[in-house]
């Protein structure tokens, strides 16, 4: 099916939608060799390292920390595949508490914490919360949650604690069901390893929270079928620790006439939402994505993260070889409640230097967000001004591992990431981060 700018996208029970169309084409990427590779805006080229960790621009530098296998305790190291991750006002001296996903599923450097933080004992998955100072150096650490599985994404909750994501519907051998989110408070004092339920079971990628009305928003990354873009309001009126234990509604996005998000192809696009509710949030018979026969999917549904009164959420890539409706190598989506549309910011078209975006923060900087990214060759993180125009913000020296956790101090002076595997690692990055150019 045929989606343009300038057309009345066809189907569905009611007929015909109108798309509303903003913006420019300044959203779609297509920098193949020798076409224009971003430098000429961002912060300029980027400078090799010297030690071939990590590549940044100039007047940039990092520091390592929280490395896979790093002791901790007596018998506890750092778990392995660094994923998700937020950050929290320290308490003092501008100190910052990071709470970090592992995803860990059957193998690997599994997550080791107290009885008391532990869901699972099978499982290997798990979250660490990490302690720096003003500078970036790390303070303490410890595994503030254990006994999830596969922990990937997840979100920051508008009163100040973690949602880590199980991206998992469940395995054989472990003794309890997965698929679930957790809540991890940063001090660590009200942790409790009890899934938050209203938020469904299935294979869950990120969370991005409306601090105004508290609705959730939720990717799935899945396949046959493609996964779905969630909401889910929550019965409690206030926030507060679990307060989404309280309950509420989960429904899925369905844009009529659009099957398959890949179908959109030019940034600007914007289109009606309407949400149906999911019948069965438990997945105790049919996992949630099968129990609808016609609605709105994306293939590899990743990132999200609220900024700018929105909610922005990322889609991998799509690939017709694999079922989509259309190639891509990359869209970033917004879904604005008070419109009640969702937008297309970008696209990255196949065959160009960045590919593969997954975990994403809307930067302090410019306006624009920062992407981790999961391609293929050479690792970015990529960054984007104003106008939706990308450069390379870093690139991983040591290996084609991805970025993950991609997340800003909060006071906006420290770019925290990780390489996710071989070995897992942290990267505290500072710099000129106002010399934004364009």
């Amino acid at each position: 099916m045929s989606v343009t700018r300038r057309g009345v996208v066809k189907g569905g029970a009611a007929g015909a939608l109108s798309i509303a169309l903003a913006g420019s084409l300044d959203g779609i990427f297509q920098t193949s060799a020798g076409a224009e590779t971003g430098e000429a805006y961002g912060y300029g080229p980027l400078v090799p390292d010297p030690k071939g960790v990590l590549d940044l621009p100039k007047g940039f530098s990092y520091k390592t920390m929280s490395v896979e296998g790093d002791p901790i305790s007596e018998g506890v190291v750092v778990p392995g595949h660094h994923d998700g991750m937020a950050t929290f006002p320290g308490g003092r001296h501008g100190r910052t508490r990071l709470v970090r996903n592992h995803e860990q599923s059957n193998n690997g450097t599994r997550a080791v914490g107290r009885p008391e933080w532990t869901y699972d004992p099978a499982a290997n998955g798990g979250t660490t919360t990490l302690e720096v100072d003003g500078q970036g150096n790390l303070l303490s650490q410890y595994v503030s949650l254990a006994g999830t599985s596969t922990n990937c994404a997840g979100g920051r909750t508008p009163w100040g604690t973690w949602l880590t994501c199980e991206e998992t519907e469940g395995f054989t051998g472990q003794t309890k069901s997965h698929g679930w989110v957790f809540e991890v408070a940063p001090t660590g004092r009200r942790t409790e390893p009890v899934p938050l339920t209203g938020l469904g079971r299935f294979a869950h990628e990120a969370v991005a929270v409306d601090p105004h009305t508290l609705t959730a928003y939720l990717t799935e990354d899945a396949s046959k079928p493609f996964g779905l873009f969630y909401r889910f309001r929550p019965r409690a009126h206030r926030g507060g620790y679990h307060a989404y234990m309280a309950g509420g509604r989960l429904e899925a996005l369905n844009v009529r006439g659009v099957p398959d998000l890949s179908a959109v192809q030019e940034p600007g696009t914007r289109l009606r939402a309407e949400w149906v509710e999911v019948p069965d949030p438990s997945a105790q018979q049919t996992s949630v994505r099968k129990q609808f026969d016609t609605i709105t999917r994306s293939q590899k549904l990743e990132g999200a993260w609220w900024g700018h009164g929105k909610a922005y959420f990322v889609c991998s890539y799509s690939r017709k070889s694999d079922g989509g409706a259309a190639d891509h190598a990359g869209q970033v989506w917004t879904y604005d409640p008070r419109r009640g549309e969702i937008e297309l910011q970008l696209v990255f078209k196949p065959g160009g230097r960045f590919d593969g975006p997954d975990n994403i923060t809307v930067s302090p900087y410019g306006g624009g967000v920062i992407l981790a990214e999961d391609g293929d060759g050479e690792q970015y993180l990529i960054g984007t001004n104003r106008r939706d125009q990308p450069f390379a913000m870093a690139r991983n020296a040591l290996n084609d591992s991805e970025f993950t956790g991609v997340t800003f101090s909060p006071d906006g002076r420290i770019l925290f990431a990780n390489r996710q595997s071989d070995p897992g690692a942290t990267f505290a990055i500072t710099g000129p981060w106002h010399r934004l150019r364009g």
